[in-house]
């Protein structure tokens, strides 16, 4: 359980934070940053579910939560003999969002171009988290290949799937994609 007293703490004022065990590290290292980019992840969510139905609503709802269970996960760096087993990305989580996307998948029509991130004002939002959780799948990236970082792959998993849901979602919110708006390639050249 968490439980804070204080919002601030002045622990930071140097540039650095600590992790969930403990562990102090600069603001500017790969885990802080991909910790971050997370955080703002669920806040595009956040913005998203200002437009969405009550069922993507509901679905965003299960996401956010998610995604501070793979903060936890990511602020808690894997050791080898943990004490107490630190709170980790499971594959069921995924397995949820693979659900997802393919029932909404089978009930869009197929592609036929890659689209712009337009649409309705829900679509959009939409889209516009799907970037941001494709940027904190990066920086999770960024951090496995850091030497000396054991990170639960499971993370970068579920942050792929993830902005492929809310890929998925913008279609939905873009009258079950009859609203996409298409890229026409080369439209704008003269000649």
């Amino acid at each position: 359980m968490v439980k804070l007293d204080k919002i601030y703490t002045r622990g930071g004022d140097h540039g650095e934070t600590s992790l969930g065990d403990g562990t102090r590290l600069s603001k500017a290292a790969a885990r802080v940053i991909a910790l971050g980019e997370v955080d703002e992840a669920n806040a595009a969510i956040g913005l998203a579910r200002l437009e969405a139905n009550a069922s993507v609503d509901a679905i965003l709802a299960r996401v956010q939560n998610d995604l501070f269970d793979l903060g936890a996960d990511l602020c808690t760096p894997i050791r080898d003999e943990e004490e107490v087993p630190a709170l980790r990305v499971v594959a069921s989580q995924i397995d949820w969002l693979e659900a997802q996307i393919d029932a909404l998948t089978a009930a869009l029509p197929p592609l036929t171009s890659f689209i712009l991130p337009a649409g309705s004002p829900a679509a959009t939002r939409l889209h516009f988290a799907r970037t941001v959780a494709r940027r904190a799948e990066r920086a999770v990236v960024q951090l496995l290949e850091a030497p000396d970082e054991a990170v639960n792959r499971l993370v970068l998993i579920y942050l792929n799937r993830l902005s492929d849901l809310l890929f998925v979602l913008a279609r939905a919110a873009n009258g079950m994609g009859g609203m996409d708006v298409l890229w026409l390639p080369a439209a704008s050249r003269k000649g």
